[in-house]
């Protein structure tokens, strides 16, 4: 069973929008901060997801 969940910590973000890119099944960045869109990262959406919290450059995703 899938429970992978993403989250951002909305104090870290600076709204650069390379997750929305990387993973946007789970994150838009509607304003100035980045939001998960979904309560559990779809299946074929848990790898992008992993590199948005890889790749972000203020470390603010966490995917677990």
């Amino acid at each position: 069973m899938n429970s992978l969940k993403a989250t951002v910590d909305a104090d870290l973000c600076t709204g650069c929008g390379l997750c929305e890119s990387t993973c946007p099944e789970v994150f838009e960045v509607p304003d100035d901060v980045a939001v998960v869109i979904v309560d559990v990262v779809p299946k074929d959406a848990e790898e992008a997801c992993r590199e948005a919290a890889e790749d972000c450059p203020v470390e603010a995703i966490s995917c677990e």
